[in-house]
């Protein structure tokens, strides 16, 4: 089970832990979205930091219909306990938790500042 938190803007958060190049686990707040198909996005900095293995260049259509071009590198997560390897879209922003990694869980979120959020799998 996941555990997190709506924060003072009201975006449902937990915590991820992310495996650098060399195995050591470092961890960020990642909003989830449900809106976002993918499995995670960084911003370029902690992708360096970390120094995640580029992997090809991707695309998404957004909601006003415009395409963008974005870096997609390998990672390591630790997600639940276990260590899955993912894809992770280079995005100037927070950090997202998309639908390919909440896959096959539901998920519970009290709308309220401070209130739970959590992934169950099911």
């Amino acid at each position: 089970m996941i555990i997190g938190t709506v924060n003072a803007d009201r975006e449902p958060v937990i915590r991820i832990r992310v495996r650098d190049i060399n195995g050591q686990e470092h961890e960020r707040e990642a909003v989830l979205d449900t809106g976002f198909t993918g499995w995670l996005t960084l911003p370029p900095d902690f992708i360096t930091a970390l120094g995640l293995p580029w992997k090809e260049l991707g695309t998404a259509i957004l909601a006003d219909g415009s395409q963008i071009f974005f870096d997609v590198y390998d990672a390591a997560v630790v997600w639940d306990g276990m260590a899955i390897a993912i894809s992770v879209d280079e995005s100037d922003s927070e950090p997202l938790v998309g639908m390919g990694l909440m896959y096959g869980y539901r998920i519970l979120i009290e709308d309220v500042d401070g209130g739970l959020v959590q992934l169950e799998q099911m």
